[in-house]
């Protein structure tokens, strides 16, 4: 983990709080570190404040997939589905199509 750059990170988002990519890249970042907790936190943000971000979806939906929570999963990847057809992001939607078919029927 590369602590500077979290620090960088949580510091660009304290002057601006709303930019999708810096909560998304420290969310990456908290991947990365195995710090999952404050991963999902910054992908929740993401999901309930600035929901259009695509990228989110895919990787939050990883995420849960990792901590066994498959049906929550299911539920972030099928919304993304949605929010990737009605922006016309065909690439997008295979990616997270392919994720949904991918996940244990059973949880």
């Amino acid at each position: 983990m590369d602590q500077s750059r979290i620090d960088f990170l949580r510091e660009s988002l304290g002057s601006d709080p709303d930019n999708a990519f810096l909560h998304y890249a420290l969310a990456m970042e908290f991947v990365n570190a195995g710090r999952n907790q404050e991963a999902w936190q910054e992908f929740e943000h993401l999901l309930t404040h600035l929901p259009d971000y695509a990228a989110t979806y895919y990787q939050a939906g990883k995420l849960l997939v990792r901590l066994g929570r498959n049906a929550h999963a299911r539920q972030v990847l099928s919304t993304g589905i949605e929010v990737t057809r009605k922006q016309g992001n065909l690439h997008a939607q295979s990616e997270l199509e392919a994720a949904l078919e991918e996940l244990p029927i059973a949880d």
